[in-house]
C-alpha cells in the first residue's frame, strides 16, 4: 500500500540511540528459536513465585493448556508488594486524571495499603478463594485496587465496561454467579455526571416470575460524583464506610499457576457473550514480559500510557497487570479524549510528561480529523515510543501518528492480539525491527504464528489467508466460563486436526515476509470471485488528504457478488466537492489496490458508528447498505449516529 506522500518511506528503523539502550534486542529471537520452553521458564523468573514449577508447560489435555505447572504465585504481590520491599514504595504508581479536573498521585506503598483494605473488607463480607465478583465502575483508581484486591484473595473478577446496560450487566453476573458486585454512584462524561448505581439495581431486580440476580450478596458503591442512590439495607454498602476503615495490613497467600485470575466477556455470533477465562501464572508471565519488551518500558523513567479502558482486556493487560508487574508510573485518565476540549489528552502529556503512548487508531484518525494544530499547541516532546491496538492502523494513519504525535523520530509498535490471547503476539520489537507502516510485522520471540490457506497449507511471501496460532503460549485462554464445548468449537475446530488455534482473522505476507493483519475474515468482501480485505480499501481511501476516516463493507450485488459500500469522513476544513471526490476516492483505490476494489458507492458522513472501544459496526453499516432493520445498537457510544449517515 502506498502513501498519499509519494517520498515517503517504506520501511523505519530504529535509531541508533534507541537500538543502542532497548530491552529486547537479537539475543531474545535466537533463545526462543534455540529452546521456546527454556525460553518461557526464563520469562517466568522475572516475576517472584511462592513454589517453584516442575513442568513449564502440560499439553496433554489440549487445547485446554496448563503452563508453570505445580508453580504457586500471588498476581497481586508481583503487582505491588514485591516493589515496596524493593525500596521502590515511594515511587507514584498511578498519576490519576479525573475529567473535572480533580487528580492524585498514589504511590505504589499507598496502593499496597488500599488494596490490603479492599482485600480485608472483602474478606469480612464472606467472599473466599475462586469466588466471583462484578467490577462496573468507570476508569478511577478504586477500579484498579478492586481488581488488584480480587487476585490477592483468589477471588476471579469479571469487569463489566461502565458503558454496557443493565441487562449485558445482568448477564454477567448470572453466567459468573458473582456473589458481589462492586461500583459507583454515577460517572463522569463529557462534563456531566451520569448515574452508574441504577443501572446495578435495575439488574439485580428481576421482573414479574424473575427472582432476581440471585446470587448477588452485596453491592460495595464507591461516590464519585456525589448522586443520590437508592440503598438496600443488609445488601449494599459504602467504600467509604468500609474499605477507607479496614485494616491496611494484609499478608498476601499463593495460588496455583492456573487458577482462575479472570473471566472477560466478549461478544459472540450466538448473541450470548463468551466469558472468557485467563489463570495466574502464564498470563502474568506473557503480559509481564511484553510490557516490559514491547514498550522498552524502564521503571522509575518512563511514564506510560495506555488510553484503554479497564473494561477490555487491554486495561487488564496494560493498565494493571503488566505495567505494574513492571514498577511501572502510569496515566491513568477517567474521561473523554474531548473533554472539555480536543486539547485534553495532548494537556495530559504534557503536564506528565508521558514518554510511551499506547492507543487504538481509531483516536489517531479523530486526532488527524481534528487537524494537526490541536496536538502542534503542545510540548509533546517527552514521547519515546508510540503503540497501537485495538485494529489494524492504516499507513496514512500511522505516519501521521508517528510525525504529529511523536515528532518524526519515535517507534510505533503496531500490536496485534486478543481477549482470548490475553497478551500481545504479533508485534514490531522497537529497538531492533524495521517498521513497515499498518504492519505488525512479525510474532513476537516465544510465539509461533502462521498464514495458512483453507487446506492447512502454510503459505509463503505474498500469500493471503488465515492467521493461525500452531503452539500453545502462556497466556493463551483457558476456555469459556461454564461452556467448553463453545470453547473447542469456535477456536479449535476449524484446524481441529491439526490442533492450530484459528485467530478469525485474515492476514498477508508481503514480498519481504512482513506480517499484515487483514481483521476479521468476516470482513472480508467476495466482488466477482476476488477477496478484498475492508481494512486495505479503508487504508486506500484514508490515504486521500482529504479523508480522516473512512468505513467499508460489502453489500449484496446480483452482478459482482458483493459490492463495496463506502462510508468516509472528512478532515477538519475540508470541502465536500461531491462527485469529484468521489472520482478521486475511486481513482485512488483503482490505483492502490485494483480497479476491481472501486467501491459501488462512497457516502460521505459527520460520523461513523462505534463500539465503545472504539471498533467500528460493520455490521450494522451492512444493514444500512442493504436496506434491513438495525440490529442491536445497545453498544454503540452513539445510537443516533445512524440518524446523520441515513440523511446523507
Amino acid at each position: 500500500m502506498t502513501s498519499s506522500a509519494p517520498d515517503a518511506p517504506e520501511v523505519y528503523p530504529p535509531s541508533a540511540e534507541f537500538a543502542a539502550t532497548a530491552n529486547a534486542g537479537p539475543e531474545l529471537q535466537a533463545e526462543a528459536d534455540r529452546d521456546r520452553l527454556a525460553f518461557w521458564d526464563a520469562q517466568a523468573r522475572r516475576l517472584d513465585w511462592a513454589t517453584p514449577w516442575t513442568e513449564v508447560l502440560d499439553w496433554s489435555d489440549a487445547p485446554v493448556a496448563k503452563w508453570f505447572v505445580g508453580g504457586r504465585l500471588n498476581v497481586a504481590f508481583n503487582c505491588i508488594d514485591r516493589h515496596v520491599l524493593a525500596g521502590n514504595g515511594d515511587r507514584v504508581a498511578i498519576h490519576f486524571e479525573g475529567e473535572p479536573g480533580d487528580s492524585r498521585d498514589i504511590t505504589y506503598s499507598e496502593l499496597l495499603a488500599e488494596v490490603s483494605r479492599a482485600a480485608n473488607t472483602f474478606t469480612d463480607l464472606g467472599l473466599v478463594a475462586g469466588d466471583r465478583v462484578a467490577i462496573y465502575m468507570p476508569m478511577i483508581p478504586e477500579a484498579i485496587v478492586t481488581m488488584l484486591a480480587c487476585a490477592r484473595l483468589g477471588l476471579t473478577h469479571s469487569v463489566v465496561f461502565a458503558g454496557f446496560s443493565a441487562t449485558a450487566l445482568r448477564q454477567r453476573i448470572d453466567d459468573a454467579q458473582a456473589k458481589l458486585v462492586v461500583t459507583v454512584d454515577g460517572q463522569w462524561r463529557r462534563g456531566q455526571a451520569a448515574p452508574l448505581k441504577p443501572a446495578v439495581d435495575e439488574a439485580l431486580a428481576g421482573e414479574t416470575g424473575d427472582p432476581g440476580a440471585s446470587s448477588v450478596q452485596n453491592v460495595m458503591i464507591v461516590k464519585r460524583t456525589g448522586a443520590d442512590v437508592d440503598i438496600t439495607d443488609g445488601r449494599d454498602l459504602w467504600w467509604h464506610d468500609t474499605v477507607a476503615k479496614a485494616s491496611a495490613e494484609h499478608q498476601a497467600q499463593p495460588f496455583d499457576a492456573e487458577h482462575p485470575l479472570f473471566i472477560l466477556y466478549t461478544s459472540g455470533t450466538t448473541g450470548k457473550p463468551k466469558g472468557i477465562i485467563h489463570t495466574s501464572g502464564g498470563y502474568l508471565t506473557q503480559a509481564s514480559y511484553t510490557h516490559h519488551n514491547v514498550f522498552d518500558h524502564k521503571p522509575g523513567r518512563d511514564v506510560y500510557w495506555c488510553t484503554a479502558d479497564i473494561g477490555w482486556v487491554t486495561g487488564h493487560s496494560y493498565i494493571v497487570y503488566g505495567p505494574l508487574s513492571n514498577g511501572v508510573t502510569q496515566v491513568v485518565y477517567e474521561g473523554t479524549p474531548n473533554s472539555p476540549d480536543e486539547h485534553r489528552h495532548f494537556q495530559i502529556i504534557e503536564k506528565y510528561g508521558v514518554t510511551i503512548y499506547y492507543t487504538a487508531p481509531t483516536l489517531v484518525r479523530t486526532f488527524m480529523k481534528w487537524g494537526r494544530g490541536i496536538p502542534d499547541a503542545h510540548d509533546l516532546s517527552s514521547i519515546r515510543l508510540l503503540g497501537s491496538v485495538g485494529e489494524p492502523i492504516n499507513p496514512e494513519a500511522w505516519r501521521w501518528f508517528r510525525d504529529v504525535i511523536g515528532g518524526g523520530g519515535v517507534p510505533i509498535v503496531d500490536t496485534w492480539w486478543q481477549t482470548e490471547t490475553g497478551a500481545i503476539m504479533i508485534s514490531p520489537l522497537p529497538g531492533i525491527t524495521a517498521a513497515k507502516p499498518g504492519s505488525a510485522m512479525a510474532p513476537l520471540p516465544g510465539i509461533s504464528a502462521k498464514i495458512v490457506d483453507d487446506d492447512a497449507h502454510e503459505l509463503g511471501a505474498g500469500g493471503s489467508g488465515y492467521l493461525v496460532l500452531d503452539q500453545p503460549w502462556p497466556s493463551m485462554l483457558r476456555g469459556i466460563w461454564g461452556d467448553m464445548d463453545r470453547y473447542r468449537d469456535t477456536y479449535w475446530s476449524r484446524y481441529a486436526e491439526e490442533g492450530w488455534y484459528f485467530a478469525g482473522d485474515g492476514a498477508k505476507y508481503d514480498e519481504d515476509g512482513a506480517l499484515w493483519v487483514l481483521g476479521r475474515v468476516d470482513d472480508v468482501m467476495n466482488v466477482s470471485g476476488h477477496r478484498i480485505s475492508t481494512s486495505e480499501v479503508e487504508s486506500a481511501l484514508v490515504g486521500h488528504p482529504a479523508i480522516a476516516e473512512a468505513a467499508v463493507v460489502g453489500a449484496a450485488d446480483e452482478t459482482t457478488g458483493q459490492g463495496i459500500v463506502a462510508f468516509v469522513i472528512l478532515c477538519e476544513g475540508m470541502e465536500n466537492t461531491g462527485e469529484l471526490l468521489v472520482s478521486e476516492l475511486r481513482t485512488q483505490v483503482s490505483t492502490e489496490i485494483s480497479p476491481i476494489a472501486k467501491p459501488r458507492q462512497i457516502t460521505v458522513v459527520p460520523e461513523l458508528p462505534k463500539t465503545r472501544s472504539g471498533k467500528i459496526m460493520r455490521r450494522l453499516l451492512r444493514d444500512v447498505a442493504e436496506g434491513r432493520d438495525l440490529g442491536d445498537t445497545s453498544t454503540l457510544v452513539d445510537p443516533k449516529v445512524f440518524d446523520a449517515i441515513r440523511g446523507h
